[in-house]
């Protein structure tokens, strides 16, 4: 299947397979995690870290541990939350970073060559493209952006300015993912017309609480960022994946890492349509569903994928199982599971270290594993890869442009859902849908500061 969805023979699949299965000529390195000796007598790279929370502090921590980085500037918008993750960081490295709650300041500092962004997802965007212009490298969490339009801006910005962007999609540096897609693109499983993405966990809903003023050491104003003006709110800092000011619930925080998976295992681009539904059952707070299925077609190929936050007994993949090379999932209740059906079998695949099997026709009602890989959770792998492109200025597992269309993916059934299941046509050259209704959430008005103007085309390189 091309990229716009049109079909081609085997063998020409089987061609562009051979050339992309592994990343050749696209920078994929899946060398081990600790091999990083020769670049230990060169310079270490500079970092600063945007976004201090939980998955920012476990980043810079993990970078520092590589022995080929310094985390320089810690950024914040909480007072408490920056400092503290700062002395970690100073007992880890044996040298403090500066601390500063506006992170533009790390941007003016020529000692920081790349940064991490792990904010909450409406500053994705604006931090990545201002990094960007100041010359700066970006390692940014999932999801990509906001919005489509963030992630057109995103690519430009990286493309101008020449700089390496590496997506938080941690399963394209894995040798197990690469296996397997490599395993369906000499067409082993078959012809395949249909693949289901999971996204099954408990995330309880949360009740309303009153607006308050900031507590102490907390720039809401920056916080809040390109997002409505709006006063404080506990719930919009503690649950803002499920306001659509700040993201679009659980389909584009958790689920885009098995949507993106899956995309890249079936070398899928844009879709020619999408039909989403979905709606919050558990009353609360929350906007954003607890309940979603969406469903993308291509010409020769439909993706589903079903969400539900209410299922406790849905299990995500257990540490013990990322960090074996033999145990494997309970496919039935694996929260975070893929399935891909082809003529000749099933493959089920388990994201970060979950691994995959190939299952035939039973036989006296037992299983038939037809074939299987495993590997461990390939988060050092994704980091390593990341600072060795910043070295080599290579393009890197999980670039710019890969990560917007997974996303685009995410954001296509939002506008669906959000308009009560609403099947929308989309234009793979615009990334534009057929709704005027729909393309109001392709782009945000900016609240003043906090604009992010677009690049200037005809300045591009």
């Amino acid at each position: 299947m091309t990229p716009t969805g049109r079909s081609v023979s085997r063998r020409q699949f089987l061609s562009q397979a051979r050339q992309t299965t592994l990343g050749v000529g696209a920078g994929l390195c899946l060398a081990p995690s600790g091999a990083v000796a020769s670049t230990l007598a060169q310079e270490r790279v500079g970092l600063a870290l945007i976004g201090a929370g939980g998955r920012g502090g476990m980043l810079a921590l993990d970078f520092i541990s590589r022995g080929d980085c310094t985390v320089r500037y810690v950024c914040d918008v909480d007072a408490r939350k920056r400092e503290d993750r700062a002395r970690a960081i100073a007992e880890k490295q044996g040298a403090a970073p500066q601390i500063a709650a506006d992170f533009r300041r790390a941007l003016d500092d020529p000692s920081v060559q790349a940064v991490i962004v792990a904010t909450p997802d409406h500053w994705h965007a604006p931090a990545t493209v201002w990094a960007c212009r100041a010359g700066k490298d970006v390692y940014v969490e999932k999801p990509l952006c906001h919005n489509p339009w963030e992630g057109q801006q995103m690519i430009a910005a990286a493309a101008k300015h020449r700089r390496v962007v590496q997506v938080g999609f941690q399963n394209r540096s894995s040798q197990c993912m690469a296996e397997a897609r490599r395993y369906l693109a000499e067409g082993k499983l078959g012809r395949i017309n249909f693949c289901r993405i999971y996204n099954q966990k408990s995330w309880p809903n949360f009740p309303a609480q009153p607006d308050a003023e900031p507590p102490q050491g907390f720039d809401w104003d920056m916080f809040n960022g390109p997002a409505p003006a709006a006063a404080y709110n506990p719930n919009f800092v503690r649950q803002w994946h499920h306001f659509w000011r700040y993201s679009s619930g659980d389909i584009i925080n958790d689920g885009i890492h098995q949507i993106d998976l899956a995309r890249w295992l079936l070398q899928l681009e844009h879709p020619q349509r999408c039909y989403s539904t979905g709606r919050r059952f558990e009353p609360g707070a929350a906007e954003t569903p607890d309940v979603q299925v969406a469903v993308w077609e291509f010409a020769s190929m439909i993706v589903s994928f079903e969400l539900t936050l209410y299922t406790p007994y849905m299990l995500k993949i257990a540490p013990n199982i990322r960090a074996s090379l033999t145990e494997f999932p309970y496919w039935p209740q694996c929260a975070t599971r893929i399935e891909i059906y082809g003529t000749e079998g099933v493959m089920y695949v388990g994201r970060h270290g979950g691994g995959w099997q190939v299952f035939g026709r039973p036989k006296r009602e037992q299983p038939v594993v037809l074939a299987e890989g495993n590997g461990k959770f390939p988060d050092p792998e994704h980091k390593q890869n990341f600072i060795e492109c910043v070295r080599s200025r290579q393009t890197p597992n999980a670039p710019l442009r890969e990560g917007h269309i997974s996303t685009l993916w995410a954001h296509y059934a939002t506008m669906s859902q959000r308009l009560e299941g609403a099947p929308l046509k989309i234009d793979p050259k615009t990334e534009h849908v057929d709704s005027s209704d729909a393309m109001k959430f392709f782009r945000r008005e900016y609240r003043r500061p906090w604009v992010l103007e677009p690049e200037s085309p005809e300045k591009a390189a």
